[in-house]
């Protein structure tokens, strides 16, 4: 046995959440069910593409004024 395993242990965070997840057994669904209708979607990658290609290029330093042309 390792000198650094405690397995023993469990912080206060950890005896937390797994406190929750006792309580509410449909929690781990539900962020299962936000993460897919926030960050688990398709690309539309010829969106994309105009998007990358409509971008307009930034001034070096942007607070500095330009000249007027004359």
């Amino acid at each position: 046995m390792s000198i650094f395993a405690r397995p023993h242990y469990s912080s206060e965070a950890t005896q937390f959440i797994e406190r929750l997840k006792l309580e509410q057994p449909q929690l781990e669904q539900a962020q299962r069910d936000g993460r897919a209708r926030l960050w688990d979607r398709q690309i539309d990658r010829a969106f994309q593409c105009e998007a990358d290609t409509a971008c307009v290029p930034q001034q070096p330093y942007v607070y500095q004024t330009r000249p007027e042309q004359v």
